[in-house]
């Protein structure tokens, strides 16, 4: 985490707005990696510079739209989860476009309900974004820095088995619902964005304690991303 800071500190010496994607598969460990590199960001950067945090769940799109190609489908988790025309509009596009407030959230899918949430951004500021997905087409070009996380999908389901018991209430409907839907998407993933390829930063999390960085390369200083 501290090589990456150390990256993202360098980017933000040159520009206003930096804009991190922490990219991976379901119980990868992206949430956490973002939570504690907001923490040290915070520590570390110039007063003034604002540290932001947003994740992909705050643009679910409601559950007739996502499960329209079947409850357990791929295809459905895949491209019809999200609303990234509204995460585009509303988050990633202002951010970057320097305005003094953002949308991070557009609808609750834990209540079924719109529930947009908005957020003051000062004119230096770092916006970490963690989700799946995040270096598809339409996204990959929106992102300063991208970090994804390499985890296999026997460790994902051991996580998830775990992390989700409580939400999908026995082992049976977890393992049934990730091995029908969420990790059939994730290779859905790979095979059309090549995530692991494409990321500014790779690192394997298949040991939480543990992980190993593999692939380290900050944007050139003129990039227009």
């Amino acid at each position: 985490m501290g090589q990456v800071a150390g990256v993202v500190a360098g980017l933000c010496a040159y520009r206003e707005r930096v804009l991190i994607g922490i990219d991976g598969p379901d119980a990868a460990g992206k949430t956490t990696l973002a939570d504690g590199l907001a923490r040290r960001l915070r520590d570390t950067l110039p007063a003034g510079t604002g540290v932001l945090r947003a994740s992909i769940d705050g643009f679910h799109r409601p559950q007739e739209q996502r499960t329209a190609r079947g409850e357990l489908s791929a295809e459905g988790c895949y491209h019809d989860t999200f609303d990234y025309p509204a995460l585009l509009e509303h988050c990633l596009l202002p951010f970057t476009r320097g305005t003094s407030a953002i949308g991070t959230a557009r609808y609750d899918h834990r209540s079924a309900a719109d529930r947009p949430e908005s957020t003051a951004v000062p004119a230096r500021a770092v916006l970490i974004f963690d989700g799946v997905f995040l270096l598809r087409e339409q996204l990959r070009a929106r992102w300063t820095l991208t970090v994804h996380l390499r985890v296999s999908p026997a460790e994902t389901l051991r996580r998830a088995l775990v992390r989700d018991l409580a939400l999908f209430g026995s082992e049976a409907a977890v393992r049934r619902r990730y091995e029908a839907r969420y990790l059939p998407a994730q290779q859905l993933y790979r095979d059309d964005a090549d995530p692991e390829a494409a990321a500014d930063v790779l690192v394997d999390n298949e040991r939480p304690d543990a992980p190993v960085l593999l692939r380290l390369e900050a944007p050139p200083v003129h990039s227009h991303r």
